[in-house]
């Protein structure tokens, strides 16, 4: 087994305690950080496996450990907190985390989550994915996990990635919210259709020279997203 740690950023004793007896319990390894300025010194010397990340925590807090790390890489991280209304949970994933949990919480479906979350990493890492893409000037080459256009590359996260192949595989094909909902997030329930439109707007504020009047990542209203075709490029 991966025996990398999962960091678990929560400055409540008792509560970062309960997460890590499930987790070791599960077989994973873990680290504690009880503040924001020593998760970000453990992420950047340990580069851990995943990251718990309560938000609201002293020195610096969740916001801007989020910020800093998806910055600095493609670690996956999920989010706990008590902030539950949903405009919070879209300014979660729209900081780049993988998933967002809303306290209290059940420390089972909490692990769960976490697996399933390394499922989707490990798999985009390690499956055979041989065919490059390219389209819009772009060319992804899912056994490298790499996108560019010409000499320059693209950082992308890995939900990013996966919902650009999407698009790509198939341009001209309108795919529905829900439809990239199932390929990206996999049988999660609770998982919100605008959690598309933040990624969409993110991967356009990457790849398109005027975001506000995209050329690739065509909408289309009240059903979903579209890769355009090569007429279109044009």
């Amino acid at each position: 087994m991966n025996k990398q740690p999962i960091l678990i950023v929560e400055d409540e004793p008792n509560i970062a305690g309960l997460i890590e007896t499930y987790l070791e319990h599960a077989g994973f390894a873990t680290l504690r950080a009880a503040d924001g300025s020593r998760a970000l010194e453990l992420i950047r010397i340990v580069r851990p496996r995943l990251v718990i990340l309560d938000l609201l925590l002293p020195e610096i807090d969740g916001w801007s450990v989020a910020h800093a790390l998806r910055r600095e890489s493609d670690i996956p991280f999920l989010i706990l907190s008590a902030q539950k209304d949903e405009i919070d949970r879209v300014a979660g994933f729209t900081a780049g985390a993988d998933d967002y949990v809303v306290k209290p919480f059940s420390p089972r479906e909490l692990v769960e989550r976490v697996r399933a979350i390394l499922r989707r990493y490990e798999a985009g890492a390690t499956e055979e994915q041989p065919m490059i893409l390219r389209a819009g000037g772009l060319e992804l080459d899912p056994g490298r996990y790499r996108v560019s256009r010409g000499a320059d590359e693209i950082e992308l996260t890995l939900i990013e990635f996966r919902l650009l192949q999407a698009l790509m595989r198939a341009p001209g094909r309108v795919q529905t919210r829900e439809e990239l909902i199932t390929r990206l997030y996999d049988d999660e329930p609770d998982v919100i259709d605008r959690v598309i439109d933040v990624h969409v707007g993110k991967l356009r504020r990457k790849l398109e020279p005027d975001p506000s009047s995209p050329r690739l990542i065509r909408t289309v209203r009240g059903v979903g997203y579209r890769f355009a075709t090569e007429d279109e490029e044009r």
